[in-house]
């Protein structure tokens, strides 16, 4: 097996926003579009940031295995924020590793579904074959900081750190996997003294001590909006089976008590990155509900190239490789993502 360090040398050093992104997907720094979310922190976190820099408006959430979508939008008219959907025509941001092997890219028939996906790992040839070692370690959000960074400068305070290192677990990933986290941190340009990513990933001026102690009471106010069998910083819209969970009966949105909690979580979020909470730009009700089939390679086959290639012609909406063996995707049964 080689070495992290010789795998490391292999990928690009630098990113350029502007040409290598901005250019091609001009789309992401436009104003006032409409965006789906994932219900964690750090799908959270891409809502609250995109509607308070551009006034995007938070439309639907997505897990996977179900999804709530205004009834005023298409599918097709939202951004897909912290997934990859692999639809020609549908806009989304990711950060999972979804390419098994990069030698076998031109093989595939309907790859250019990701046409319209920024993918951070795409972006710098990783794949799970031979790369999977160095796959990106951050959240989607700071994917986003450096993107609008080089178009709206971004400013942080202090008390941003903490959400910030929470999200996906970045935290823990510093440490456990400092070589990656490094390496991709300054092909984010996080060490450009502008760049907000240099105060999270790069900051000289608060100790080890101060951020356990703030990251402390960061989890204490997480917890106040924690209840049985859901996390504090989790909107949970679906359980184990697949089923929605915390969805109206009616199917018309998020139940009122499940909307108030994934609010006030938001609100600590706004509080402490300074990102104002527009609660207008946010829908909570008045939703179709989408139900799909979220399926696992989980020791039922082997993660290969051919069995890739047959996930792919299945046409799954989403997927990602979550280990050398294993490999989660959603297809498009009982309901469909498309409208038209």
């Amino acid at each position: 097996m080689a070495k992290i360090h010789k795998l490391l040398e292999d990928l690009d050093k630098r990113l350029d926003y502007r040409s290598q992104i901005i250019s091609k997907y001009p789309w992401i720094i436009e104003k006032g579009q409409s965006c789906i979310i994932s219900p964690d922190s750090d799908g959270l976190l891409c809502g609250l940031f995109m509607s308070n820099f551009l006034d995007w408006k938070v439309k639907g959430f997505y897990d996977g295995k179900v999804m709530l979508l205004a009834k005023d939008v298409s599918p097709e008219d939202c951004v897909f924020l912290d997934m990859e959907i692999f639809r020609k025509g549908i806009k989304s941001v990711g950060h999972h590793m979804v390419l098994y092997n990069i030698k076998d890219k031109d093989e595939l028939p309907n790859w250019d579904n990701f046409d319209n996906c920024i993918q951070a790992n795409n972006m710098r040839k990783c794949d799970g074959l031979h790369k999977f070692r160095v796959k990106y370690p951050f959240a989607t959000i700071h994917f986003l900081l450096g993107i609008i960074d080089s178009h709206i400068k971004i400013t942080l305070p202090d008390s941003a750190i903490c959400p910030l290192l929470f999200t996906d677990g970045v935290y823990k990933i510093l440490f456990s996997y400092p070589e990656n986290a490094l390496n991709w941190g300054e092909y984010l340009l996080a060490d450009v003294s502008t760049s907000p990513l240099k105060k999270i990933l790069r900051n000289d001026s608060i100790s080890i001590y101060d951020i356990m102690r703030k990251m402390d009471e960061f989890f204490k106010k997480r917890d106040e909006f924690a209840v049985a069998r859901e996390r504090g910083d989790f909107l949970k819209i679906s359980n184990s089976k697949g089923e929605p969970y915390n969805v109206s009966t009616t199917g018309d949105g998020v139940v009122e008590r499940a909307a108030k909690r994934a609010q006030g979580f938001i609100q600590l979020l706004s509080q402490l990155t300074e990102w104002g909470y527009k609660q207008g730009s946010w829908t909570w009700d008045n939703m179709k509900l989408y139900k799909f089939t979220k399926e696992s390679f989980d020791k039922k086959r082997r993660v290969n190239g051919d069995t890739f290639k047959q996930l792919i012609q299945e046409n799954p909406l989403s997927w990602a490789m979550t280990s050398n063996e294993n490999i989660e995707y959603t297809l498009e049964k009982p309901d469909t993502l498309r409208t038209t």
